[in-house]
């Protein structure tokens, strides 16, 4: 074992896991020895691991594993076959599945205040008695509640985390909303109740790309445990400091991010076939001596020969890494592509295309990002003429055959299996070169084995079905491929392969997705959907877009703070009430404060005055202040919004 990793046993953890440090670690929760079959079919068996107060860990399995059934298990919504889990007394856990457990017919206000929370009783209270100012009794006994939880503070708290995630309209119903808009509903449930230990599966599917932002940064800055499923690396690599993985039915642990994980778990593996290359000699060697050996057995001998079958076993345990292999028989690619003249569409006053125009190229790689609602996908509708063009005009060139992945994945018949889906393409399926391959044999090499073939598509798990999904795109061998949210509950080895198919795919690729790791390895450059009909073609990656845009966040920060000083001297505060008169004039204050502060650490890194052991602390400080800068800004901005 490398240090730093280990493989997890059977018990939960101590303090000697944690490499003897003088420290006390509180256990939240220990899983122990848990098992879950369906059928013939085992998932994984005596399993167990803790989860210890301030760990952030993100737990890695191949699609079909049983991430989820382990994320149920330790939820109580499912039970282990065999072993048990156990839970810290008096310790509040949330879990973020990914399907809601909401209302219908409440409000996205009610079902905030829905949630078994003291703080958030208070405030639905005096919000009703805000409602009926008649009453002065009911209104004082309400805001002496407030005062007394100190309840002010959490209320700008939750409604900024609404904000934040997009959920500004407070009397929508439930019923009403998308799914998406219901997963970052149930995040925001769970985050305004502030648990001890947070469960959670996929966190930033349906999140726009400012939203993960947002998340991973909360997430830094809160003191929240975690334990989570997630495909997002960016996310992985700033948000959680371990990593549990479940292969080949170990697990094993990593103390540290996702580039450590990388770098350990090649170690490891490399560590492992070098073990087994050696038991090969040995194997060699003793079998010989199995087959020359007279049948009369000493002790010795009989000790000898109970050797061989360990290490044959050793021997025979040479590690299978099942690699999806996507060999497509491209088609001919001529001078014309695709041309996009002035083209135009709007939702009633929903304005996605205004007369954009492009013409795309040869080995075009194009990333699409931007907020949830600005049409990205309606654009890749467009586009393939899936959805008709206000105005304008679409020329396809003659040799150009799409290959389109969209999020509703496959509408498989009752009773199909796997294999039938496939033989819709046909028995022999056409590859590069002139090849031909079975319809089962393209099955196995995107990880299906001759047994998963043959099972219901109904049984498949989420990364499952996706996978299938994209076998059936690519073996329609096109030279023009739409990616939309692709990376969305495939597991990381999938993503991996993925991403080298893509990098030698020599045809146009066009892709949406929210997975900036994704984007960053296979586009060339960006459109970038700013929302009312603007996009924006910009030259680089995701993180060379996000240099970029903070560089000029900075200089409008700047021109912000000089607009709100004219603006305030021009406005009274009249209607506000006297508490937040308060705040307001308190929140101005603590705002110059903390640009004193920003200032002076910047001065510092400038002048190169931070020793080198200081630099990562004045780094997560200046972070610190920058962020506080930033939610007492939008306060303000609430604020003012009220004053006439």
């Amino acid at each position: 074992m490398n240090p730093g990793e280990k493989q997890i046993k059977n018990h939960s953890f101590t303090s000697k896991d944690y490499f003897c440090k003088k420290i006390t670690l509180v256990n939240y929760l220990s899983v122990e020895n848990i098992s879950k079959s369906f059928g013939e079919r085992t998932l994984f068996e005596n399993i167990s691991f803790g989860i210890n107060k301030d760990q952030k860990i993100a737990f890695i399995a191949k699609n079909g594993s049983g991430k989820t059934c382990i994320m149920k298990i330790i939820n109580g919504e499912d039970e282990p076959d065999s072993g048990q889990v156990v839970l810290r007394k008096e310790i509040k856990m949330a879990f973020l599945s990914q399907d809601h457990n909401l209302q219908d017919e409440l409000t996205i206000e009610e079902s905030i205040f829905a949630s078994d929370n003291e703080t958030l009783k208070v405030i639905e209270q005096y919000e009703k008695a805000l409602e009926h100012p008649e009453d002065e009794e009911a209104y004082q006994k309400a805001f002496d509640k407030m005062d007394q939880l100190n309840a002010w503070d959490f209320e700008t708290q939750y409604k900024q985390i609404l904000f934040k995630l997009k959920l500004e309209d407070f009397k929508l119903k439930v019923k009403n909303l998308s799914g998406g808009q219901k997963k970052r509903l149930s995040l925001a449930i769970i985050l305004i109740n502030r648990p001890d230990l947070l469960i959670l599966d996929e966190p930033t599917n349906h999140l726009d790309l400012e939203m993960i932002e947002w998340l991973e940064s909360y997430f830094a800055k809160e003191n929240i445990t975690l334990f989570m499923v997630t495909h997002d690396r960016f996310f992985l690599e700033r948000v959680c400091n371990e990593i549990i993985e479940l292969d080949n039915g170990k697990l094993f642990q990593y103390k540290g991010n996702y580039s450590y994980y990388l770098e350990k778990k090649e170690e490891r593996i490399a560590s492992e076939n070098a073990s087994v290359d050696k038991a090969q000699n040995l194997f060699v060697k003793e079998l010989e001596w199995m087959r020359r050996q007279p049948k009369a057995r000493t002790t010795k001998s009989k000790s000898r020969q109970d050797d061989f079958y360990v290490i044959k076993e050793k021997a025979q345990n040479r590690r299978r890494e099942n690699k999806v292999e996507l060999e497509i028989n491209m088609e001919r690619m001529g001078s014309k592509i695709i041309e996009l003249h002035k083209i135009s569409k709007k939702f009633k006053d929903h304005v996605i295309l205004d007369n954009f125009s492009f013409d795309f190229q040869r080995g075009e790689r194009i990333g699409i990002i931007g907020k949830n609602g600005t049409g990205k996908s309606t654009f890749l509708n467009l586009l393939t003429g899936t959805l008709p063009l206000d105005s304008g005009k679409v020329i396809k060139g003659d040799t150009i055959k799409i290959g389109y992945y969209t999020q509703s994945g496959i509408n498989p018949k009752p009773g199909q299996k796997v294999i039938d889906i496939i033989k819709e393409y046909g028995e022999y399926i056409p590859l590069a070169k002139g090849k031909i391959i079975s319809a089962g044999q393209l099955l196995e090499r995107f990880l299906f084995d001759r047994k998963k073939q043959h099972d219901y598509v109904e049984k498949l798990s989420g990364g499952e079905l996706k996978r299938l999904y994209l076998c059936t795109v690519l073996i329609q061998n096109p030279n023009f491929l739409i990616l939309d949210e692709p990376t969305n509950d495939l597991d990381i080895v999938t993503l991996n392969v993925l991403e080298s198919f893509l990098l030698d795919y020599p045809g146009c690729l066009l892709v949406v997705s929210h997975d900036r790791y994704f984007m960053d390895k296979i586009v060339d450059h960006l459109f970038v959907f700013r929302g009312d009909g603007e996009i924006e073609d910009f030259p680089g990656n995701y993180s060379d877009f996000r240099a970029y845009e903070d560089s000029a966040d900075v200089a409008q920060k700047e021109e912000n703070k000089a607009e709100k000083k004219d603006w305030k001297q021009n406005n009274p505060t009249g209607n506000l009430s006297f508490n937040e008169q308060k705040e307001y004039q308190k929140i101005e204050k603590e705002i110059k404060d903390l640009e004193s502060q920003k200032v002076a650490i910047e001065q510092l890194f400038s002048d190169g005055k931070v020793a080198d052991e200081d630099i990562e602390q004045k780094a997560k400080e200046l972070e610190a202040i920058i962020q506080k800068i930033e939610t007492k800004e939008e306060r303000w901005f609430e604020l003012s919004a009220k004053i006439e």
